[in-house]
């Protein structure tokens, strides 16, 4: 099993972060066709192919996604997608 892990600082209010944590995760849904629910600050997304969570926090987000065998050929196309997302949103 392969593992992504991303971590971005920002300077949004925290509302903003999660609004925009739950666009990025709403894209992998559709992406992937994993389901996601949130728990506090985490959002956790599950599927057939991946699984993860990302945490948003006053002042930086982290995400940690496992890719499994079959996506694994495309974790650094879907790595370089995640990051620059975040990059577009984070500071």
């Amino acid at each position: 099993m392969s593992v992504i892990r991303v971590n971005r600082t920002h300077s949004l209010a925290l509302d903003e972060a999660r609004k925009l944590a739950e666009e990025l995760v709403v894209n992998l849904a559709q992406e992937f066709g994993v389901k996601y629910h949130w728990e506090d600050e985490t959002v956790r997304f599950k599927g057939a192919g991946a699984k993860g969570h990302m945490t948003v926090l006053s002042g930086r987000v982290e995400l940690k996604m496992e890719l499994g065998f079959l996506l694994n050929p495309f974790k650094g196309k879907i790595e370089k997608s995640i990051t620059r997302r975040l990059d577009e949103v984070c500071d």
